[in-house]
């Protein structure tokens, strides 16, 4: 879980707006707003936020800014385009975002709309006879024996693969690019035009790993460099 703490000492004019500077953060992130806030000038004020000016935000017990304490409880103020008495909004941001997707073990993102691609991509084609029993038992159990056709079967792979192109094309240019998109439509290619033109099986259980592979790469934590910035 993430750590938010909003650190300030009682009378810091700045806290209220500090407060809607979180709020905002949050919201630009897309998850509900919560954190602790720690009066630092109290004696039962955690060792770790000792020293910081008020306000300073914590995620993960890193400031913001990327500064450390100062060593003495005083008014921050903050230099970026103009001079202002709360984190810029879009260090908190960054801090957020970089915050979450260390926290998100490899692998665990990997897109869901690339599965149904993937597995559909193995099911041999209806065309092949030793095939038809296996298929007209499961399709028949499920009242969709028409799905027999090899076209019905063309569609439906398609499909799922267009909604796992969909799905590494969405945001790119946030998680790693148009690498893993460009990976997943030569993988998306090799399936379609191995399985359902060429009929060549081994063309599947080339496109499928990269279509995975293309997952992988999309959804690996992207670590954001901190931005340098002046504090006082």
């Amino acid at each position: 879980m993430t750590t938010v703490e909003l650190l300030y000492f009682p009378g810091c004019p700045n806290v209220s707006a500090a407060r809607e500077q979180l709020r905002r953060a949050f919201t630009a992130v897309g998850r509900p707003a919560s954190w602790t806030e720690i009066d630092v000038s109290a004696d039962s004020a955690p060792a770790h936020t000792f020293g910081y000016g008020s306000p300073s935000v914590l995620v993960d017990r890193r400031d913001v800014m990327g500064a450390g304490p100062s060593g003495g409880t005083s008014c921050r103020i903050y230099v970026e385009n103009d001079v202002q008495g709360v984190p810029p909004l879009e260090a908190i941001v960054s801090a957020l975002r970089s915050a979450s997707a260390a926290t998100t073990p490899p692998g665990a993102g990997m897109s869901l709309a690339v599965m149904p691609g993937a597995l559909l991509s193995l099911l041999p084609v209806a065309g092949c006879p030793s095939c038809w029993p296996a298929y007209a038992g499961v399709l028949g159990a499920l009242g969709m024996p028409f799905l027999m056709d090899t076209k019905w079967l063309l569609l439906i792979t398609g499909g799922a693969l267009l909604v796992a192109l969909v799905g590494l094309a969405y945001r790119a240019g946030q998680r790693r690019g148009r690498g893993p998109l460009a990976l997943g439509a030569l993988a998306a290619t090799v399936i379609l035009v191995g399985k359902f033109v060429l009929e060549v099986e081994v063309a599947v259980y080339i496109g499928t790993p990269l279509l995975v592979a293309a997952s992988l790469w999309n959804a690996w934590p992207k670590r954001d460099p901190r931005s340098c910035r002046t504090t006082r």
